[in-house]
């Protein structure tokens, strides 16, 4: 068969498969809608302005390891066929990324298995900008949850808990993920805040840093403890200085591949 043939084949079928996946995806967010508590409600306030919280990333994003967290190579030619694909090698905790809990637990849920009433959530965003500003290993603690509870009201259940530290203003410098002597250095989350968002009910928690821990920690605590208790975390998030510091509804686009120990994420708020 001819490559137009083929084209305009796939085209027809891309045309009518997108109307039916339209379909099928309200119905599941309809469905999954009718499960969420807190999650309704914020769907509700939404006023439906859309920020998009996703890193466009290549093979030049920083990461952990300091290896290209994803490799191109070309698969169909366009002038030869009239059309292209690329091959992708992707590392799963490269760029936008899901944390599942499956990623420092043995046998902890992999990332096709995250409820999916936890995918559409509640936002808070938490401010450390001073506090990063004057430590590049600063830490979300407890206080300054009690701090953002004071001014905002309660942590919603099954809410995502984000840091905005004003690292993701860094991306494309070497600070954002070193000192000039090469050591780690970006905030996050410590231990005792995690403990304590898990006691009010929150289902994730987020970072515009390359990881949950701060940069300094030498034993990945907040990994090793939020993570196998079942929940998640997404790692690398952009724009939160758009976003206030409560009302918005996060969207995870969280990959379904299995067994998954987390992966490169879509992830929208609404306001």
């Amino acid at each position: 068969m001819c490559h137009a043939c083929v084209i305009d084949g796939v085209r027809k079928s891309m045309l009518s498969r997108r109307g039916l996946l339209r379909g099928a995806a309200a119905a599941g967010l309809a469905s999954a809608a009718a499960g969420m508590g807190s999650a309704r409600a914020a769907l509700a306030q939404a006023k439906g302005t859309a920020v998009d919280l996703t890193h466009a990333y290549d093979g030049t994003f920083p990461t952990f390891d300091g290896n290209p967290g994803i490799v191109f190579e070309e698969s169909v030619n366009f002038d030869k066929s009239g059309y292209q694909i690329w091959k992708l090698t992707i590392y799963e905790h490269t760029g936008t990324h899901i944390d599942a809990p499956m990623h420092f637990s043995k046998d902890g849920a992999s990332v096709d298995a995250l409820p999916v009433e936890n995918l559409v959530a509640p936002l808070c965003v938490i401010d450390l900008t001073a506090k990063a500003a004057e430590d590049a290993n600063a830490m979300v603690s407890r206080e300054d949850i009690d701090a953002w509870i004071s001014a905002n009201g309660a942590i919603p259940p099954g809410a995502c808990v984000a840091m905005h530290s004003g690292w993701a203003a860094k991306l494309g410098d070497p600070a954002f993920r070193n000192t000039p002597e090469g050591a780690f250095a970006f905030p996050g989350f410590s231990k005792e805040a995690t403990d304590y968002l898990a006691e009010l009910g929150a289902a994730s928690i987020g970072v515009d840093t390359l990881s949950l821990d701060p940069g300094n920690s030498a034993d990945f605590a907040v990994h090793y403890s939020w993570l196998p208790g079942g929940r998640f975390g997404i790692e690398n998030l952009a724009n939160l200085d758009k976003l206030p510091a409560a009302g918005a509804t996060i969207f995870i686009g969280a990959p379904k591949h299995r067994p998954g120990t987390g992966g490169p994420a879509r992830v929208l708020a609404v306001i």
